[in-house]
Protein backbone atom coordinates (compact mmCIF):
# COMPACT_ATOMS: atom_id res chain seq x y z
CA UNK A 1 0.00 0.00 0.00
CA UNK A 2 1.54 3.54 -0.85
CA UNK A 3 2.71 5.60 2.09
CA UNK A 4 0.18 8.50 2.69
CA UNK A 5 -0.22 10.68 5.32
CA UNK A 6 -3.77 12.05 6.73
CA UNK A 7 -4.20 15.60 7.83
CA UNK A 8 -7.63 15.66 9.68
CA UNK A 9 -8.93 19.04 9.14
CA UNK A 10 -10.46 20.94 12.27
CA UNK A 11 -11.09 24.13 10.38
CA UNK A 12 -7.32 26.02 10.52
CA UNK A 13 -6.65 28.16 7.90
CA UNK A 14 -2.90 26.60 7.56
CA UNK A 15 -4.93 23.10 6.91
CA UNK A 16 -3.24 23.09 2.63
CA UNK A 17 -0.21 24.51 3.96
CA UNK A 18 0.37 21.21 6.58
CA UNK A 19 -0.37 19.38 3.61
CA UNK A 20 2.06 21.18 1.23
CA UNK A 21 4.82 20.75 3.34
CA UNK A 22 4.49 17.10 3.80
CA UNK A 23 4.22 16.69 -0.06
CA UNK A 24 7.74 19.10 -0.42
CA UNK A 25 9.22 15.66 1.57
CA UNK A 26 7.44 13.27 -1.07
CA UNK A 27 5.27 11.88 0.74
CA UNK A 28 1.39 11.62 -0.54
CA UNK A 29 -1.09 13.62 1.87
CA UNK A 30 -4.67 13.54 2.05
CA UNK A 31 -7.00 16.20 3.53
CA UNK A 32 -10.26 15.25 5.33
CA UNK A 33 -13.02 17.13 7.33
CA UNK A 34 -12.81 15.95 11.03
CA UNK A 35 -16.29 14.66 10.29
CA UNK A 36 -16.14 13.02 7.58
CA UNK A 37 -14.04 10.27 8.81
CA UNK A 38 -14.44 7.72 11.40
CA UNK A 39 -11.18 6.32 13.58
CA UNK A 40 -12.31 2.51 11.66
CA UNK A 41 -11.98 4.07 8.49
CA UNK A 42 -8.93 5.67 8.98
CA UNK A 43 -7.62 2.73 9.98
CA UNK A 44 -9.04 0.74 7.27
CA UNK A 45 -7.49 3.62 4.90
CA UNK A 46 -3.51 2.38 5.71
CA UNK A 47 -2.69 5.94 6.71
CA UNK A 48 0.65 5.78 8.09
CA UNK A 49 0.26 9.28 10.13
CA UNK A 50 -2.27 11.73 11.40
CA UNK A 51 -1.46 15.25 11.79
CA UNK A 52 -4.59 17.21 13.43
CA UNK A 53 -4.68 20.80 12.02
CA UNK A 54 -5.02 24.05 14.29
CA UNK A 55 -8.74 25.80 14.60
CA UNK A 56 -10.35 28.88 15.73
CA UNK A 57 -12.41 27.01 18.44
CA UNK A 58 -11.59 26.16 21.73
CA UNK A 59 -12.10 22.51 23.23
CA UNK A 60 -14.31 23.51 25.71
CA UNK A 61 -16.73 25.17 23.47
CA UNK A 62 -19.73 22.68 23.18
CA UNK A 63 -19.96 23.72 18.80
CA UNK A 64 -16.17 22.95 19.07
CA UNK A 65 -14.79 20.65 16.45
CA UNK A 66 -14.20 17.44 18.63
CA UNK A 67 -13.31 14.07 17.57
CA UNK A 68 -13.57 10.53 18.88
CA UNK A 69 -10.72 9.99 21.35
CA UNK A 70 -10.43 6.02 20.07
CA UNK A 71 -7.72 7.52 17.29
CA UNK A 72 -5.56 7.94 19.82
CA UNK A 73 -5.60 3.74 20.19
CA UNK A 74 -5.32 3.08 16.58
CA UNK A 75 -1.42 2.65 16.73
CA UNK A 76 -0.67 5.39 14.19
CA UNK A 77 1.61 8.40 14.98
CA UNK A 78 -0.36 11.42 15.46
CA UNK A 79 1.23 14.92 15.01
CA UNK A 80 -1.05 17.42 16.61
CA UNK A 81 -0.92 21.33 15.62
CA UNK A 82 -2.32 24.49 17.89
CA UNK A 83 -5.88 23.50 18.13
CA UNK A 84 -4.83 20.05 17.38
CA UNK A 85 -2.48 19.62 20.20
CA UNK A 86 -5.24 21.13 22.54
CA UNK A 87 -7.86 18.87 21.13
CA UNK A 88 -5.31 15.79 22.05
CA UNK A 89 -4.53 16.95 25.59
CA UNK A 90 -8.19 17.18 26.11
CA UNK A 91 -9.30 14.01 24.92
CA UNK A 92 -6.56 11.95 26.61
CA UNK A 93 -7.28 13.81 30.46
CA UNK A 94 -4.95 16.92 30.52
CA UNK A 95 -6.16 20.52 30.96
CA UNK A 96 -6.64 23.32 28.84
CA UNK A 97 -6.99 26.94 29.69
CA UNK A 98 -6.42 30.38 28.42
CA UNK A 99 -2.82 31.96 27.82
CA UNK A 100 -1.30 33.44 30.52
CA UNK A 101 -1.61 37.15 27.87
CA UNK A 102 -4.85 36.83 26.47
CA UNK A 103 -3.17 35.02 23.36
CA UNK A 104 -0.04 35.06 21.88
CA UNK A 105 0.68 35.57 18.49
CA UNK A 106 4.01 35.80 16.16
CA UNK A 107 7.54 34.80 16.80
CA UNK A 108 8.49 33.51 20.11
CA UNK A 109 11.48 31.86 21.55
CA UNK A 110 11.42 28.21 21.67
CA UNK A 111 13.30 26.28 24.01
CA UNK A 112 13.23 22.37 23.51
CA UNK A 113 14.21 19.06 25.02
CA UNK A 114 15.70 15.83 24.07
CA UNK A 115 12.72 14.56 22.11
CA UNK A 116 12.35 12.50 18.55
CA UNK A 117 10.51 15.15 17.36
CA UNK A 118 13.69 17.95 18.12
CA UNK A 119 16.42 16.00 16.40
CA UNK A 120 18.68 18.13 14.99
CA UNK A 121 16.57 21.22 16.19
CA UNK A 122 18.84 23.87 18.37
CA UNK A 123 17.60 23.49 22.06
CA UNK A 124 16.30 27.42 21.34
CA UNK A 125 14.88 28.82 18.28
CA UNK A 126 12.29 30.87 16.72
CA UNK A 127 8.65 29.62 16.10
CA UNK A 128 5.17 30.98 15.26
CA UNK A 129 2.43 31.37 17.66
CA UNK A 130 -0.64 31.75 17.06
CA UNK A 131 -3.68 30.63 20.02
CA UNK A 132 -5.44 31.71 22.57
CA UNK A 133 -5.23 28.34 24.61
CA UNK A 134 -2.58 26.08 25.44
CA UNK A 135 -2.23 22.70 27.37
CA UNK A 136 -1.85 23.83 30.83
CA UNK A 137 -1.18 20.43 32.41
CA UNK A 138 -0.56 17.35 29.99
CA UNK A 139 -2.36 14.11 30.13
CA UNK A 140 -1.02 11.24 32.18
CA UNK A 141 1.70 9.67 30.19
CA UNK A 142 2.47 12.64 28.40
CA UNK A 143 5.70 15.00 28.95
CA UNK A 144 6.64 18.93 27.96
CA UNK A 145 9.12 18.88 25.89
CA UNK A 146 9.15 22.65 24.68
CA UNK A 147 8.18 25.92 26.09
CA UNK A 148 8.49 29.43 25.44
CA UNK A 149 8.59 32.51 27.66
CA UNK A 150 4.13 32.50 27.65
CA UNK A 151 3.58 28.71 26.88
CA UNK A 152 4.65 26.60 29.77
CA UNK A 153 4.18 23.78 27.70
CA UNK A 154 4.91 24.19 23.66
CA UNK A 155 5.13 20.76 22.78
CA UNK A 156 4.53 17.47 24.27
CA UNK A 157 4.98 13.95 23.84
CA UNK A 158 3.87 10.23 24.84
CA UNK A 159 7.06 8.40 22.98
CA UNK A 160 5.18 5.05 23.73
CA UNK A 161 2.30 5.33 21.84
CA UNK A 162 4.08 8.01 19.35
CA UNK A 163 1.60 11.02 19.89
CA UNK A 164 2.76 14.41 19.67
CA UNK A 165 1.78 17.75 19.85
CA UNK A 166 3.13 21.35 19.15
CA UNK A 167 1.11 24.57 20.47
CA UNK A 168 3.02 26.35 17.40
CA UNK A 169 2.85 26.17 13.29
CA UNK A 170 6.17 24.02 12.17
CA UNK A 171 4.16 24.81 8.80
CA UNK A 172 4.62 27.84 8.64
CA UNK A 173 8.06 29.29 7.11
CA UNK A 174 8.43 32.10 10.43
CA UNK A 175 9.55 28.86 12.08
CA UNK A 176 12.62 28.66 11.50
CA UNK A 177 13.03 24.55 12.01
CA UNK A 178 9.49 24.05 11.08
CA UNK A 179 10.82 21.84 7.96
CA UNK A 180 13.00 20.00 10.28
CA UNK A 181 10.55 19.59 12.52
CA UNK A 182 8.10 17.82 10.37
CA UNK A 183 10.83 15.61 8.64
CA UNK A 184 11.38 14.26 12.18
CA UNK A 185 7.75 13.10 12.53
CA UNK A 186 7.08 11.80 9.02
CA UNK A 187 10.84 9.67 8.80
CA UNK A 188 11.63 9.43 12.22
CA UNK A 189 8.40 8.87 13.97
CA UNK A 190 6.01 7.01 11.13
CA UNK A 191 9.07 5.58 9.69
CA UNK A 192 8.25 6.51 6.03
CA UNK A 193 10.18 6.57 3.04
CA UNK A 194 9.15 8.96 0.79
CA UNK A 195 8.95 8.01 -2.14
CA UNK A 196 6.00 10.06 -3.72
CA UNK A 197 6.51 12.44 -6.48
CA UNK A 198 4.29 15.05 -8.17
CA UNK A 199 4.39 12.48 -11.49
CA UNK A 200 1.60 10.62 -8.63
CA UNK A 201 -0.55 13.96 -8.28
CA UNK A 202 -1.09 13.87 -12.02
CA UNK A 203 -1.13 10.22 -12.91
CA UNK A 204 -3.90 9.74 -10.16
CA UNK A 205 -5.77 13.07 -11.11
CA UNK A 206 -5.67 11.81 -14.75
CA UNK A 207 -6.97 8.12 -13.51
CA UNK A 208 -10.02 10.04 -11.10
CA UNK A 209 -11.18 11.77 -14.12
CA UNK A 210 -10.92 8.64 -16.60
CA UNK A 211 -13.47 7.14 -14.32
CA UNK A 212 -15.47 10.11 -13.55
CA UNK A 213 -16.12 11.87 -16.54
CA UNK A 214 -16.67 8.96 -18.86
CA UNK A 215 -19.11 9.20 -21.70
CA UNK A 216 -19.97 12.84 -20.39
CA UNK A 217 -19.05 16.17 -22.87
CA UNK A 218 -17.22 18.35 -21.02
CA UNK A 219 -16.55 22.22 -21.24
CA UNK A 220 -13.44 23.90 -19.65
CA UNK A 221 -12.68 27.62 -19.63
CA UNK A 222 -9.13 28.25 -20.63
CA UNK A 223 -7.90 31.67 -19.45
CA UNK A 224 -4.59 31.09 -21.41
CA UNK A 225 -2.58 31.48 -17.53
CA UNK A 226 -0.96 28.36 -15.67
CA UNK A 227 -3.32 27.34 -13.40
CA UNK A 228 -6.07 26.14 -16.80
CA UNK A 229 -3.68 24.97 -19.07
CA UNK A 230 -2.26 22.44 -16.63
CA UNK A 231 -6.05 21.59 -15.94
CA UNK A 232 -7.15 21.41 -20.04
CA UNK A 233 -3.69 19.06 -20.40
CA UNK A 234 -4.76 16.79 -17.30
CA UNK A 235 -8.54 16.53 -18.39
CA UNK A 236 -7.40 16.34 -22.18
CA UNK A 237 -5.29 13.46 -21.43
CA UNK A 238 -8.19 11.94 -19.23
CA UNK A 239 -11.41 12.43 -21.67
CA UNK A 240 -9.77 13.23 -24.68
CA UNK A 241 -12.50 14.58 -27.75
CA UNK A 242 -15.12 14.71 -24.72
CA UNK A 243 -13.24 17.98 -23.50
CA UNK A 244 -14.05 21.75 -25.38
CA UNK A 245 -11.80 24.49 -24.24
CA UNK A 246 -13.77 27.98 -24.29
CA UNK A 247 -11.54 30.75 -24.30
CA UNK A 248 -12.87 33.58 -23.80
CA UNK A 249 -11.25 37.16 -24.96
CA UNK A 250 -13.28 39.75 -22.61
CA UNK A 251 -10.92 42.83 -23.99
CA UNK A 252 -9.15 42.42 -20.71
CA UNK A 253 -6.24 40.83 -21.81
CA UNK A 254 -2.47 41.53 -22.07
CA UNK A 255 -0.74 42.60 -25.08
CA UNK A 256 -1.25 39.93 -27.84
CA UNK A 257 -2.06 37.45 -25.34
CA UNK A 258 -5.79 36.18 -27.06
CA UNK A 259 -3.28 35.33 -30.20
CA UNK A 260 -0.85 33.12 -28.35
CA UNK A 261 -3.22 31.68 -26.53
CA UNK A 262 -5.41 30.07 -29.59
CA UNK A 263 -1.80 29.41 -31.42
CA UNK A 264 -0.90 27.46 -28.61
CA UNK A 265 -3.63 25.44 -27.63
CA UNK A 266 -4.57 24.44 -31.68
CA UNK A 267 -0.92 23.89 -32.68
CA UNK A 268 0.84 22.44 -29.67
CA UNK A 269 -1.76 20.32 -28.08
CA UNK A 270 -4.13 19.84 -31.05
CA UNK A 271 -7.38 21.00 -28.50
CA UNK A 272 -10.94 21.16 -29.34
CA UNK A 273 -10.42 25.49 -28.53
CA UNK A 274 -13.41 27.64 -29.28
CA UNK A 275 -12.05 31.70 -28.78
CA UNK A 276 -15.00 33.95 -28.10
CA UNK A 277 -14.44 37.55 -29.22
CA UNK A 278 -16.53 39.18 -25.78
CA UNK A 279 -14.91 42.27 -25.49
CA UNK A 280 -17.80 44.58 -26.12
CA UNK A 281 -19.96 42.64 -23.93
CA UNK A 282 -18.04 42.89 -20.41
CA UNK A 283 -16.84 46.28 -21.44
CA UNK A 284 -21.31 47.12 -21.62
CA UNK A 285 -21.66 45.22 -18.09
CA UNK A 286 -18.54 46.98 -16.48
CA UNK A 287 -19.37 50.54 -17.54
CA UNK A 288 -19.92 52.78 -15.15
CA UNK A 289 -18.66 50.04 -12.39
CA UNK A 290 -15.68 51.52 -9.86
CA UNK A 291 -16.15 49.14 -6.69
CA UNK A 292 -13.60 46.13 -6.92
CA UNK A 293 -15.42 43.64 -5.72
CA UNK A 294 -18.28 44.20 -7.69
CA UNK A 295 -16.02 44.10 -11.09
CA UNK A 296 -15.29 40.41 -9.81
CA UNK A 297 -18.60 39.56 -9.38
CA UNK A 298 -19.62 41.06 -12.74
CA UNK A 299 -16.89 39.60 -14.59
CA UNK A 300 -17.74 36.39 -12.38
CA UNK A 301 -21.29 35.85 -13.61
CA UNK A 302 -20.25 36.75 -17.30
CA UNK A 303 -17.77 34.25 -17.54
CA UNK A 304 -20.46 31.82 -16.66
CA UNK A 305 -22.75 33.21 -19.13
CA UNK A 306 -20.37 33.08 -22.03
CA UNK A 307 -19.66 29.55 -20.91
CA UNK A 308 -23.47 28.45 -20.86
CA UNK A 309 -23.64 30.00 -24.35
CA UNK A 310 -21.14 28.17 -25.99
CA UNK A 311 -22.47 25.01 -24.06
CA UNK A 312 -25.93 25.50 -25.71
CA UNK A 313 -24.35 25.36 -28.98
CA UNK A 314 -22.42 22.56 -28.37
CA UNK A 315 -25.43 20.65 -27.71
CA UNK A 316 -25.38 18.76 -23.92
CA UNK A 317 -22.47 19.60 -21.99
CA UNK A 318 -23.44 19.40 -18.00
CA UNK A 319 -19.69 19.23 -16.67
CA UNK A 320 -17.76 22.71 -16.40
CA UNK A 321 -13.66 22.88 -15.57
CA UNK A 322 -11.77 25.40 -14.10
CA UNK A 323 -8.40 26.09 -12.97
CA UNK A 324 -9.02 26.87 -9.34
CA UNK A 325 -5.89 27.02 -7.03
CA UNK A 326 -5.82 26.63 -3.23
CA UNK A 327 -5.20 30.71 -3.08
CA UNK A 328 -8.37 31.45 -5.28
CA UNK A 329 -10.13 29.30 -2.26
CA UNK A 330 -8.56 31.14 0.47
CA UNK A 331 -9.03 34.88 -0.44
CA UNK A 332 -12.28 34.44 -1.65
CA UNK A 333 -13.90 33.25 1.46
CA UNK A 334 -14.76 29.79 1.46
CA UNK A 335 -15.73 27.75 4.91
CA UNK A 336 -14.27 29.68 7.85
CA UNK A 337 -11.86 32.09 6.13
CA UNK A 338 -12.85 35.97 5.52
CA UNK A 339 -12.53 37.27 1.76
CA UNK A 340 -10.09 38.94 0.89
CA UNK A 341 -11.16 39.46 -2.69
CA UNK A 342 -13.28 37.60 -4.65
CA UNK A 343 -11.84 35.39 -7.93
CA UNK A 344 -14.19 34.72 -10.92
CA UNK A 345 -13.82 31.52 -10.86
CA UNK A 346 -14.64 30.56 -6.70
CA UNK A 347 -16.19 33.71 -4.70
CA UNK A 348 -17.33 35.47 -8.14
CA UNK A 349 -20.01 32.61 -9.43
CA UNK A 350 -23.25 33.16 -9.66
CA UNK A 351 -25.69 31.44 -6.80
CA UNK A 352 -27.33 29.72 -10.25
CA UNK A 353 -25.62 28.66 -13.52
CA UNK A 354 -26.50 25.53 -16.08
CA UNK A 355 -23.67 22.96 -15.31
CA UNK A 356 -24.63 20.09 -13.32
CA UNK A 357 -21.25 20.10 -11.84
CA UNK A 358 -17.58 21.83 -11.67
CA UNK A 359 -14.65 20.21 -11.77
CA UNK A 360 -11.17 21.68 -10.40
CA UNK A 361 -8.67 20.03 -10.71
CA UNK A 362 -5.84 21.45 -9.19
CA UNK A 363 -8.12 23.30 -6.06
CA UNK A 364 -5.80 21.70 -3.76
CA UNK A 365 -2.57 23.01 -5.25
CA UNK A 366 -0.46 26.14 -4.49
CA UNK A 367 0.86 27.69 -7.61
CA UNK A 368 4.49 26.30 -7.71
CA UNK A 369 2.90 22.97 -7.58
CA UNK A 370 0.97 23.68 -10.72
CA UNK A 371 3.53 24.58 -12.40
CA UNK A 372 5.85 21.72 -11.47
CA UNK A 373 3.08 19.59 -12.65
CA UNK A 374 2.95 21.30 -15.76
CA UNK A 375 6.43 20.35 -16.34
CA UNK A 376 6.41 16.89 -15.87
CA UNK A 377 2.97 16.85 -18.55
CA UNK A 378 5.55 18.22 -20.81
CA UNK A 379 4.09 21.50 -21.45
CA UNK A 380 5.95 23.63 -22.68
CA UNK A 381 8.24 25.64 -20.45
CA UNK A 382 7.17 29.07 -21.74
CA UNK A 383 3.43 28.59 -20.55
CA UNK A 384 4.41 26.51 -17.41
CA UNK A 385 6.79 29.92 -16.75
CA UNK A 386 4.27 32.51 -17.90
CA UNK A 387 3.55 35.21 -15.46
CA UNK A 388 0.33 35.02 -13.36
CA UNK A 389 -2.71 36.55 -14.43
CA UNK A 390 -5.69 37.23 -12.67
CA UNK A 391 -9.08 36.08 -14.06
CA UNK A 392 -10.62 38.96 -14.21
CA UNK A 393 -7.28 40.26 -16.01
CA UNK A 394 -6.74 43.78 -16.72
CA UNK A 395 -9.80 45.21 -15.08
CA UNK A 396 -8.28 44.51 -11.03
CA UNK A 397 -4.73 46.55 -12.39
CA UNK A 398 -7.51 49.63 -13.71
CA UNK A 399 -7.86 51.49 -10.83
CA UNK A 400 -11.48 52.97 -10.74
CA UNK A 401 -13.76 52.70 -13.71
CA UNK A 402 -13.06 50.82 -16.73
CA UNK A 403 -12.68 51.89 -20.54
CA UNK A 404 -11.12 50.90 -23.77
CA UNK A 405 -8.22 53.80 -23.85
CA UNK A 406 -7.27 52.78 -20.31
CA UNK A 407 -7.40 49.71 -20.52
CA UNK A 408 -5.01 50.29 -24.44
CA UNK A 409 -2.76 52.53 -22.19
CA UNK A 410 -1.95 49.75 -19.43
CA UNK A 411 -1.57 47.12 -22.11
CA UNK A 412 1.50 49.22 -23.74
CA UNK A 413 2.71 50.06 -20.12
CA UNK A 414 2.63 46.41 -19.02
CA UNK A 415 4.07 45.31 -22.03
CA UNK A 416 7.30 47.64 -21.39
CA UNK A 417 7.62 46.78 -18.14
CA UNK A 418 7.93 43.01 -18.43
CA UNK A 419 10.07 43.24 -22.00
CA UNK A 420 12.32 45.08 -19.76
CA UNK A 421 12.36 42.71 -17.42
CA UNK A 422 13.32 40.01 -19.56
CA UNK A 423 16.05 41.56 -21.51
CA UNK A 424 17.75 41.65 -17.66
CA UNK A 425 17.13 38.21 -17.18
CA UNK A 426 15.23 38.79 -13.80
CA UNK A 427 12.82 36.72 -14.75
CA UNK A 428 13.64 34.41 -11.94
CA UNK A 429 14.76 36.69 -9.82
CA UNK A 430 10.58 37.84 -9.31
CA UNK A 431 7.73 35.83 -9.16
CA UNK A 432 4.92 38.01 -10.45
CA UNK A 433 5.08 41.46 -12.19
CA UNK A 434 3.21 43.62 -13.64
CA UNK A 435 1.74 47.43 -14.44
CA UNK A 436 -1.48 48.91 -12.71
CA UNK A 437 -2.97 52.06 -13.88
CA UNK A 438 -3.62 53.54 -10.97
CA UNK A 439 -7.03 55.58 -10.54
CA UNK A 440 -5.28 59.46 -10.07
CA UNK A 441 -3.29 61.33 -12.93
CA UNK A 442 -0.38 63.98 -12.26
CA UNK A 443 0.96 67.46 -13.97
CA UNK A 444 4.25 66.95 -15.63
CA UNK A 445 5.90 68.50 -18.62
CA UNK A 446 7.18 67.02 -21.81
CA UNK A 447 8.71 69.74 -24.50
CA UNK A 448 8.50 72.76 -22.72
CA UNK A 449 4.32 71.87 -22.42
CA UNK A 450 1.95 70.95 -19.51
CA UNK A 451 0.91 67.48 -19.27
CA UNK A 452 -1.99 66.15 -17.63
CA UNK A 453 -1.73 62.20 -17.35
CA UNK A 454 -2.43 58.98 -15.57
CA UNK A 455 0.38 57.33 -13.08
CA UNK A 456 1.40 53.78 -14.22
CA UNK A 457 2.20 52.05 -10.40
CA UNK A 458 4.82 49.14 -11.52
CA UNK A 459 4.80 45.89 -9.17
CA UNK A 460 6.55 43.17 -8.71
CA UNK A 461 7.06 40.37 -5.90
CA UNK A 462 9.01 37.40 -4.67
CA UNK A 463 6.63 34.67 -2.92
CA UNK A 464 6.75 30.59 -3.03
CA UNK A 465 2.86 30.60 -2.26
CA UNK A 466 1.58 33.59 -3.17
CA UNK A 467 -0.42 33.47 0.38
CA UNK A 468 2.03 35.94 1.70
CA UNK A 469 4.55 37.84 -0.99
CA UNK A 470 7.47 40.06 -0.32
CA UNK A 471 7.91 43.20 -2.80
CA UNK A 472 11.50 42.62 -5.15
CA UNK A 473 14.50 45.02 -4.81
CA UNK A 474 14.48 45.31 -8.31
CA UNK A 475 17.72 46.90 -9.89
CA UNK A 476 17.48 50.63 -10.29
CA UNK A 477 18.64 50.78 -13.60
CA UNK A 478 15.94 48.29 -14.83
CA UNK A 479 13.13 50.57 -13.39
CA UNK A 480 14.31 53.95 -14.46
CA UNK A 481 14.48 52.09 -18.29
CA UNK A 482 11.04 50.99 -17.57
CA UNK A 483 9.99 54.52 -16.38
CA UNK A 484 11.65 56.43 -19.29
CA UNK A 485 10.43 54.14 -21.73
CA UNK A 486 6.75 54.04 -20.33
CA UNK A 487 6.52 58.02 -20.47
CA UNK A 488 7.66 58.55 -23.75
CA UNK A 489 6.21 55.61 -25.57
CA UNK A 490 2.78 55.47 -23.61
CA UNK A 491 0.62 58.39 -24.71
CA UNK A 492 -1.54 59.95 -21.08
CA UNK A 493 1.07 58.82 -19.13
CA UNK A 494 2.95 61.58 -16.97
CA UNK A 495 4.46 59.33 -14.30
CA UNK A 496 5.76 56.30 -13.09
CA UNK A 497 5.87 54.87 -9.49
CA UNK A 498 7.13 51.06 -8.00
CA UNK A 499 4.98 49.80 -5.21
CA UNK A 500 6.81 48.46 -2.46
CA UNK A 501 4.50 46.91 -0.75
CA UNK A 502 4.71 42.89 0.94
CA UNK A 503 1.52 41.09 1.53
CA UNK A 504 0.05 41.28 4.10
CA UNK A 505 -0.96 43.68 4.82
CA UNK A 506 -1.37 44.64 0.66
CA UNK A 507 -2.42 41.89 -1.52
CA UNK A 508 -0.37 41.53 -4.64
CA UNK A 509 -3.00 42.87 -7.23
CA UNK A 510 -4.13 46.05 -6.26
CA UNK A 511 -7.67 45.69 -6.07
Amino acid sequence: MEEKILVLDFGGQYNQLIARRVREQHVYAEIKPYNKITPDQIKKEGYKGIIFTGGPNSVYDASSPHYDPKILELGIPILGICYGVQLMAYMAGGEICKAREGSEYGKAVLHTFDDKLFKDVPEESVCWMSHTDYVKIPPKDFLITAYTANCPCAAMCDEERNLYGVQFHPEVTHTEYGKQILHNFLFDICALKGEWRMEDFARRTIEKYKKELSGKKVLLALSGGVDSSVAAVLIGKAIGDDLTCVFVDHGLLRKNEGDFVESTFKEKFGMNIIRVNAEERFLKKLSGVTEPEKKRKIIGEEFIRVFEDEAKKLGKINVLVQGTIYPDVIESGLGDSAVIKSHHNVGGLPDVIAFDEIVEPLRELFKDEVREVGTKLGIPHELVWRQPFPGPGLAVRVIGEISRPKLDILREADAIFREEIAAAGLEKMTNQYFAVLAGIRSVGVMGDARTYGYTIALRAVTTDDFMTAEWTKLPYDVLERSSNRITNEVKGVSRVVYDITSKPPATVEWE
